[in-house]
């Protein structure tokens, strides 16, 4: 008989908030793997538990090679406990590998449910909550920010997004170029601990604030983009709607089609839209 992988979620501030079931997932794993063998050390201690299996290091660094190893050990018919430093597991941590490749072996998976940075932070945001899509890190690189952040600029449902927190002022100040200056967002700053922190407003104002200089880790929640009719859509704002397509890879005749659709008119008034634009340009 197979064993099974359990996901667990661990605090993402305050300790206190572990889920009760936790703890006796901890004492009864056969094998504990952790994204930060000493992290686990101290949520261990704080929560009064020994381990009482194996314990592994699962990371960024060894997940393609431990991953087999761990599906080996749930074959064998053990109980596989998996927690990153904070969250859930799988959610911009480690877990993604070992799950598909669990489900891969029809090896049972299941989850210990715990805090969220996501879900807190949206919940805190004062923004819209009843559709969202999380959109993780951003790449490093400028350039690759921009254009990521391009492949969303018209997502009307709420964003959020990890950063870090020497980065945090060039994305926001992306995020105002992209998205507009006045688009509403919230910072969460060190959710649960004990210098939490949110900060809201429009996005020009949240890049100067970060300009001079913040710490923790930060979730950052950024509010859709509006719902325009057809009618507010002007001939400017169809060609910078097939540029933002263009940009993030899309052929021109795809991106009129695309924004065509969004905006309930004719293919023939984008297209002929964006040639007027490139006659007046030239």
């Amino acid at each position: 008989m197979t064993g099974t992988l359990v996901l667990a979620g661990t605090p993402i501030g305050d300790v206190a908030d572990a889920p009760p079931r936790l703890s006796k997932e901890l004492a009864e794993a056969d094998v504990i793997a952790a994204e930060d063998t000493r992290r686990l050390r101290r949520l261990t201690q704080a929560l009064g538990v020994t381990p009482g299996g194996r314990v592994v290091s699962y990371f960024e660094g060894n997940e393609s090679a431990r991953t087999p190893e761990l599906v080996e050990e749930l074959r064998g018919g053990a109980r596989v406990l998996l927690v990153t430093d904070a969250g859930m597991p799988s959610v911009s941590d480690p877990g993604y590998r070992l799950v598909a490749a669990a489900v891969e072996h029809d090896i049972k998976v299941t989850a210990v449910p715990g805090p969220s940075a996501v879900l807190t932070a949206l919940a805190l945001s004062g923004l819209p909550v009843d559709r969202f899509c999380f959109e993780g890190f951003l790449p490093r690189k400028g350039g690759e920010r921009l254009s990521r952040l391009r492949e969303v600029a018209e997502e009307r449902r709420t964003l959020v997004y990890f950063e870090a927190p020497h980065r945090l002022d060039d994305t926001l100040a992306a995020m105002a170029e992209v998205f507009g200056a006045d688009r509403r967002a919230a910072v969460c700053r060190e959710l649960t601990k004990t210098y939490e922190e949110v900060k809201r407003g429009p996005l020009a104002d949240l890049a100067a604030w970060a300009a001079e200089g913040v710490r923790g880790e930060i979730t950052v929640v950024v509010e859709g983009a509006p719902d325009s009719g057809p009618e507010e859509l002007d001939a400017g704002e169809l060609v910078r709607r097939v540029r933002i397509r263009e940009d993030a890879g899309e052929r021109r005749k795809e991106a009129i089609a695309a924004v065509a659709a969004e905006a309930g008119l004719p293919k023939r008034v984008v297209f002929d839209a964006v040639v007027a634009s490139k006659r007046s340009a030239g």
